[in-house]
Order: structure tokens, then sequence, then C-alpha cells
């Protein structure tokens, strides 16, 4: 299999989240709850003329799995799917449970001071690794028309909902 090389981490996540089962399944739910991203020395410059925009990506590494590398079942039942106990593909998910670990969280920009971002839309743990940071675009970001979003088309999503309150979680995911 081929490899896609180490990852640097740019910076960590503070929230004031410390268990999976009890933080929101999605930034965009939870507006508004406040974290801030502090990004390491070296890569400080790079936060130049962020401040301009309203909304990022972070890039994350979902350090607390729960489940071993190589073994994430490649159909789960999602948070959101959790009171109908209906599986679909890991690609169909936006969970944590994934080949590969990455988070993808959209979040507002509240501010940009030195190496330091502070954000609404908490979605992730308190200490974790961001590798990487982008703006969101509206031209780039956001598709003409009304796009299809599957089964995410058919839940409900309350506001700051978290995995414990969808109900307990199955053993596939």
């Amino acid at each position: 299999m081929p490899t896609a090389g180490p990852l640097d981490v740019i910076g960590i996540v503070h929230t004031g989240r410390t268990a999976a089962e009890s933080t929101p399944v999605q930034a965009a739910l939870n507006q508004r709850e406040h974290g801030r991203v502090d990004v390491f020395a070296p890569y400080g410059e790079g936060l130049s003329g962020l401040e301009d925009f309203d909304y990022i990506w972070l890039l994350t590494w979902l350090h607390h799995p729960d489940t071993p590398r190589g073994t994430v079942p490649l159909t789960q039942v999602p948070f959101l799917l959790r009171p109908q106990q209906r599986s679909v593909g890991v690609f169909a998910t936006r969970g944590p449970r994934r080949v590969n670990p990455i988070g993808l969280s959209l979040v507002r920009v509240l501010a940009v001071e030195q190496a330091h971002i502070d954000f609404a839309g908490v979605d992730l743990l308190d200490g974790t690794p961001v590798i990487d940071i982008k703006p969101y675009v509206t031209p780039f970001d956001r598709p003409h028309g009304e796009p299809r979003c599957g089964w995410f088309d058919t839940v409900p999503m309350p506001e700051a909902v978290t995995p414990a309150e969808l109900g307990r979680p199955s053993p596939d995911g």
C-alpha cells in the first residue's frame, strides 16, 4: 500500500471538551461554544491575512481513537443514525472512526492574534493536534444549487447534540 508520508502538527486546539461522547458532533451545530487554536511558533507567520476571513477549515488529527489503527470497521452506525441503528460505509460518514483519523471542522473566526485563533464552533477535544488550516472560500466551498447530502438529508440535527445524547454506541461504530 502507498503511504502519504508523515504529517507535521502545526498547532493544538483548546476547548472545554475532554470526552468524545459528550462533544458535539459537528462544529456547525455548536456555534455558541468557543475554542482556540495555538499555532506553534515556526508556523505563526502563516496566519498572516487569515483575520480577513469569517470561516476557516481546521484539519485535525483525531488523537483519541476508540479503535486501534487498522481495525476501523468499513461499515458503521454514525452518531446521527444511532436512533435507527442504520449502518453506512465509513466514507459516507463524518465521524471520527476513520482509516486515517483526520478531522474536518468548519469554524467561525472570532480573532487572530499573534499565534492564536479564537473560533466559534467546537466539535473537537481539548488537545487535538492541528495538521492544517485553510480559509473557507465561498466560490470554492459552496456548491451551486441544492446538493444531495445522502442520509444526512433524512435525520434531524439538533443544535450542540452529542453522541451520548443520541444513544448508546453500537459495537461497529
